[in-house]
C-alpha cells in the first residue's frame, strides 16, 4: 500500500473525528464560519464541518451567582454598606438570545463588571433618596426597584435577573453606635412606661379592693346595727310583755303592781353584784334608803287607790 493512500486514510479518519462535537448538558455551543455567526449546537452529539465551522464559545444556560460588596450614601449623608448576592441566568435558548450572550461582551469579566456596576448604581440612586432610618426597613423595596430598572437592560444582553438578596446592610461605626443608643433609650422608655402602667394597675386594683372592703365592712356594720336595734326592740317588747303579764298576775292576786318595781330593783342590785367584775358601783343600800323607797312605793299605791275610788264614786 502506497504512503499516499495511508496518508489519505489517516486524514479521512481525522476529519471524520473532527466532524463530531459533544456539547455538555446545561451549555450551548455557538458555531461561526470564518468569524461570522452560523448556528448553535444544543446539548448532545452533533456534527459540524471540520476546519470551516468553529466553536466560538460555549454558553452556559445554568444559573450563575456572584457576591457584591459596595457602599451607598443616604439623603442625610449616612454611609450604608451593602453585601448582596446576585443570581442570574441566560434568558432562554433562542438563537437571538444566545447571539447576544455570545457577542455583547468580550469576555465574562466584562459582563460581570457591567452587571455589578449597573446594580450598584441602581441601588445607590435609590438609597440616595432615602434617610438612614428608612433604609433597614426598605430591603424588599430596594430589591423590587432594582429588578424593575434592570429587567429590560439585562434582556438586551440576553440575561435575566433571577434574584437579588441584600444579606447585610450596615452603617459606619459612629452611626451604628448612635443607633444602638437610640434603641437602648427607646427600650428604657418602653420599660418605664410599662412599669408605670403596671404600678398604676396595681394601685388601681389595690384602691378598688380597699373600696370594696370598706363597702363590705360598711354593709356588715349597717346590718349589725340593724340587728342590734332589732334585738333591743325585741328585748324591750319582751320586757313590756313580761311586765304586762306580771302586772296582770299581781292584780289577780290582789297585790299592787309596785311590788314588780321593787322586785326589779332588787334583781338589778343582785345582777350588779354578780357581774360587776371588780368595777365599783355606788348604791345606797342603807335601811333609811330602803324605808324611803318603800314610802315612795306606798305613796304610788295610795295615789292610784284614791284615783280608783274617786272614779268609782263619780
Amino acid at each position: 500500500m502506497e504512503i499516499s493512500t495511508i496518508v489519505l486514510i489517516v486524514l479521512g479518519v481525522l476529519i471524520l473525528f473532527m466532524s463530531f462535537v459533544t456539547v455538555r448538558q446545561g451549555t450551548v455551543a455557538v458555531i461561526t464560519v470564518f468569524g461570522k455567526y452560523r448556528r448553535i449546537l444544543t446539548p448532545g452529539l452533533s456534527l459540524k464541518i471540520p476546519i470551516i465551522e468553529q466553536i466560538y464559545r460555549r454558553v452556559s444556560v445554568q444559573n450563575h451567582s456572584v457576591e457584591l460588596e459596595f457602599q451607598a450614601t443616604t439623603i442625610d449623608q449616612a454611609n450604608v454598606h451593602f453585601k448582596a448576592m446576585l443570581l442570574y441566568s441566560v434568558l432562554n435558548q433562542d438563537p437571538e438570545t444566545i447571539k447576544n450572550v455570545a457577542f455583547k461582551f468580550v469576555d465574562k469579566i466584562s459582563l460581570m463588571q457591567a452587571l455589578t456596576r449597573t446594580i450598584e448604581g441602581s441601588i445607590r440612586s435609590y438609597v440616595a433618596t432615602k434617610k438612614q432610618s428608612e433604609v433597614l426597613s426598605l430591603r424588599r423595596d430596594i430589591v423590587e426597584d432594582v429588578k424593575q430598572q434592570l429587567d429590560h437592560t439585562l434582556e438586551t444582553w440576553g440575561y435575566h435577573l433571577q434574584d437579588l438578596q441584600l444579606n447585610d446592610i450596615t452603617f459606619d461605626e459612629d452611626i451604628m453606635r448612635s443607633m444602638a443608643q437610640v434603641v437602648a433609650s427607646n427600650n428604657l422608655k418602653a420599660a418605664a412606661e410599662n412599669e408605670g402602667q403596671a404600678l398604676l394597675i396595681t394601685k388601681t386594683k389595690a384602691a378598688e379592693a380597699e373600696g370594696n372592703a370598706i363597702k363590705i365592712a360598711a354593709n356588715a356594720e349597717r346590718e349589725a346595727a340593724m340587728l342590734r336595734g332589732q334585738g333591743v326592740a325585741l328585748f324591750r317588747q319582751e320586757v313590756a310583755k313580761g311586765m304586762t303579764q306580771a302586772a296582770k298576775e299581781m292584780q289577780e292576786a290582789n297585790l299592787h303592781a309596785s311590788v314588780i318595781l321593787f322586785s326589779m330593783w332588787t334583781e338589778a342590785l343582785k345582777h350588779f353584784s354578780e357581774h360587776g367584775k371588780g368595777n365599783t358601783i355606788f348604791l345606797d343600800g342603807s335601811a333609811d334608803n330602803m324605808q324611803r323607797t318603800m314610802k315612795e312605793l306606798m305613796s304610788i299605791t295610795m295615789g292610784e287607790y284614791k284615783n280608783k275610788k274617786n272614779e268609782a264614786g263619780g
